[in-house]
């Protein structure tokens, strides 16, 4: 007997908060950038994570399956990030392991869960 696909989804939410705080923390205290509106660069980092997040929350397999395809954005983000700019290269590391968690979270919860039919 394997795993339970419940545990695959709570990876997968632990990985889709864990990411959204740090999005929100990264760009508000922890490194802001002094170019832009700090609103804009909100805008533009947290919302592609905002889309599948009702979905996510409810266990539906279709929207685990968008958030997996959206958290490769944030797993490339996270990847240049630690490569270009070595003073957050921690932040860009954390980007990384949250958004990997919440791929293979909802990846393996699609995977495993039964849909009713």
């Amino acid at each position: 007997m394997g795993i339970k696909p419940i545990y695959y989804h709570y990876l997968a939410l632990t990985g889709f908060f864990g990411l959204f705080a740090l999005l929100m923390l990264w760009n508000t205290i922890l490194a802001p950038i002094h170019n832009l509106p700090v609103a804009l660069i909100l805008l533009i980092t947290v919302t592609p994570l905002l889309l599948p997040m009702l979905g996510l929350l409810n266990c539906q397999p279709k929207s685990c399956a968008w958030a997996a395809y959206i958290s490769l954005i944030y797993f490339i983000h996270g990847s240049v990030e630690a490569y270009v700019n070595s003073s957050e290269r921690l932040y860009a590391a954390l980007e990384i392991m949250l958004s990997l968690m919440l791929f293979f979270g909802s990846t393996l919860y699609v995977r495993f869960a039964k849909t009713p039919s």
